[in-house]
């Protein structure tokens, strides 16, 4: 399986919605045993719970989002 972040910022941007995303990827997790197997070693390396581990990084992914486009924002405004 390719990189697990890659999979959930790949369902991030097919969706455009936290409850979106988030309820395509409880679909996928329960249809798909290597899936569940990767996001279980993935919260433990990234000391998240599996309950609320792909919530989090979809949080975190989205702040990260509007941060880069208020640099942009911020850029042309100082022209």
């Amino acid at each position: 399986m390719e990189d697990i972040t890659e999979f959930f910022t790949q369902l991030i941007e097919q969706n455009k919605s936290l409850d979106i995303a988030q309820a395509e990827f409880k679909r996928i997790l329960n249809d798909d045993p290597d899936l569940r197997e990767a996001y279980s070693d993935w919260c433990q390396s990234e000391g998240y719970n599996e309950r609320d581990g792909f919530r989090e990084f979809c949080e975190q992914y989205m702040e990260s989002q509007d941060d880069i486009w208020d640099q942009l924002r911020d850029y042309d405004e100082q022209e």
